[in-house]
């Protein structure tokens, strides 16, 4: 949000600052979040604090106006007075509303400066993400901690404002009668000091099931990703056994924060009623001994439940800063990550003489020759994903780009330079021809429709109400196949220097995977490509064939003449025979 309240027009937001705290405490990360909203956040406090004051000043009007106007049947001051309770209640209407703008703005800054962050890093982190968070880490903290961190800026006004209140009627009642003063300083107090020992025991609560909803959304994720696999081998009953478990774990959690919660909301109502009564009835002695004026036994009487509804702002505001101080320490957490492999400080000039360098793998012997098109095929499995890793730079090895080291140089250079696309690659929602192309335009409209084709997906987009402006769900409205073409028609309009794709045609059929291999090649004509599959339809079309036998290069050539060796054979056949 902006840093002053803004009085008409759009709100506009900051960018997060790349300053924000990473280390340190959480309460560090939300004084930090305070300091960003200082301005608003001051306005916020100011309107709280003048509003509840409106409030707090109406027991005593009211008060004036019973012993000074009805009493002594005075209508001047009983108008002079019924008319300040009438301001009072105008101007708390007006502070009321400008207060609760401010707070929203307070709200929605926290969340949307918090929410860059969170996302500027993930696309730091980039191909670490999924090594270093889980699925359900992730979730939880782009979808309900950052939401706890607006939350509780929102409440500061509320909570502050009452505070003073308290402060100020306290003080009221102990001019006007020491005793009933003294009960109130002394309640209070202790009413604050009991909730606040149930907010410890919330707070520990709380964490303990927020990493059990996390543990869970991961089982639940990994299922609906491998649902398809699961069924093939009768596996969805095991697993869906071990969700019921987690399920009902988590339920048990729940139910012991559940329980935390009806305590501290008992004590919210049990502890200000039993201050109220106490109040009431040493009042009430007070006026029959003369010792008080019906009027202000009223004012008492407003103060007391005043009070209550007060105090009940205070520990919402407490619980919001529990809340708040748990989902700060997992947006730390979260922000604490750092690639496995630092970047290097060497540029990368992605021009010519970079795209001329070829790529060396002196772990596993794979050199891939600058501007041709490349096959691998790898006999065991895993060692596909892991050599593309390595040659795109994801991982610390010791990949040479000419002669130098590719870790060497700065990762924003690299990740230009060098692309992985594979099957995990996910296709966002929004507009279909702009997720696959972010720069898309007029002048980047053929392209794109070459990018289809040389995938195959001109159909897909053809068969679509909308075509290209359909407005996508994110894929899951296409089918494995489709979003597999998809995939690789958006790898092909990024357009790097070099390009490497992990099985990009597993899921086609071959009359498609055949048209896809034919075009691959001329399409990205010279630039660099390695494509790791076992598909002897593509390794027909590939300039050359590199077999990776146990994590080594062992033999490179043509496909027909690779077909030779046994080994490169059962591997290649394996899939035509299944």
């Amino acid at each position: 949000m902006s840093r002053r309240f803004p009085t008409a027009g759009r709100t506009r937001f900051p960018a997060a600052d790349p300053g924000a705290p990473a280390t340190g405490s959480p309460v560090r990360f939300l004084l930090w979040l305070a300091t960003r909203h200082r301005g608003s956040l001051t306005l916020a406090t100011l309107f709280g604090v003048l509003c509840t004051l409106a409030q707090a000043l109406v027991p005593a009007a009211v008060a004036l106006g019973i012993d000074r106007g009805l009493l002594q049947r005075d209508r001047d001051a009983l108008l002079l007075w019924g008319g300040a309770v009438l301001a009072l209640g105008v101007f708390q209407a007006v502070v009321g509303m400008l207060r609760d703008r401010a707070s929203t703005t307070n709200r929605f800054g926290a969340v949307y400066g918090t929410t860059q962050l969170v996302v500027r890093h993930a696309a730091h982190l980039g191909a670490d993400l999924p090594r270093r968070a889980s699925t359900g880490s992730v979730v939880s903290v782009s979808a309900s901690d950052v939401g706890h961190l607006g939350t509780a800026l929102e409440g500061t006004a509320r909570g502050s404002g009452a505070v003073v209140s308290i402060l100020f009627a306290a003080v009221f009642m102990l001019v006007t009668s020491w005793q009933l003063g003294l009960v109130v300083l002394v309640g209070v107090p202790l009413i604050a000091a009991a909730v606040t020992r149930l907010m410890r025991v919330l707070h520990g609560r709380q964490q303990q099931l927020r990493e059990q909803q996390g543990a869970l959304t991961d089982l639940s994720v990994d299922i609906i990703d491998g649902l398809r696999v699961l069924r093939g081998f009768g596996g969805e009953k095991t697993y869906g056994r071990r969700y019921r478990e987690g399920s009902q774990a988590v339920r048990a959690e729940g139910t012991r924060v559940a329980a935390t919660v009806a305590d501290i909301a008992f004590l919210r109502v049990l502890l200000p009623g039993a201050l109220l009564v106490a109040i009431v009835w040493l009042g009430a002695h007070q006026v029959g001994t003369g010792r008080l004026e019906p009027g202000l036994l009223v004012a008492f009487y407003g103060y007391a439940v005043f009070l209550t509804d007060q105090l009940g702002q205070v520990t919402a505001m407490l619980d919001q800063l529990t809340r708040a101080n748990v989902a700060a320490g997992r947006v730390l957490d979260f922000l604490r990550l750092e690639r496995e492999r630092p970047g290097g400080t060497r540029p990368l000039d992605d021009g010519a003489a970079a795209a001329g360098l070829p790529l060396h793998d002196p772990d596993s012997g794979l050199t891939v020759p600058p501007g041709r098109l490349l096959a691998v095929v790898c006999g065991t499995e895993g060692d596909a994903r892991t050599l593309a890793e390595r040659l795109c730079g994801h991982t610390d090895s010791a990949v040479l780009l000419g002669d130098t080291l590719l870790s060497a140089h700065r990762t924003d250079d690299v990740r230009r330079h060098a692309l992985l696309a594979d099957n995990d690659a996910t296709l966002f929602a929004g507009r279909l021809g702009t997720e696959l192309d972010p720069r898309d335009g007029a002048p980047r409209a053929e392209a794109l429709l070459r990018a289809l084709d040389t995938a195959s997906a001109r159909d897909v987009v053809d068969a679509l109400p909308d075509g290209l402006a359909h407005e996508t769900t994110g894929g899951r409205e296409f089918s494995g196949g489709q979003q597999q073409r998809l995939r690789l028609a958006r790898a092909l309009l990024a357009d790097p220097r070099v390009l490497v794709l992990v099985e990009p045609t597993n899921a086609l059929d071959a009359p498609t995977e055949g048209r896809i291999a034919r075009n691959l090649g001329s399409h990205r004509a010279g630039r660099t490509t390695v494509v790791f599959t076992t598909s002897p339809i593509v390794l027909e079309s590939a300039d050359s064939v590199v077999f990776v036998k146990d994590g080594k290069a062992v033999a490179e050539g043509p496909h027909r003449a690779l077909l030779a060796d046994p080994d490169y054979r059962a591997v290649v056949t394996r899939e035509v025979l299944a």
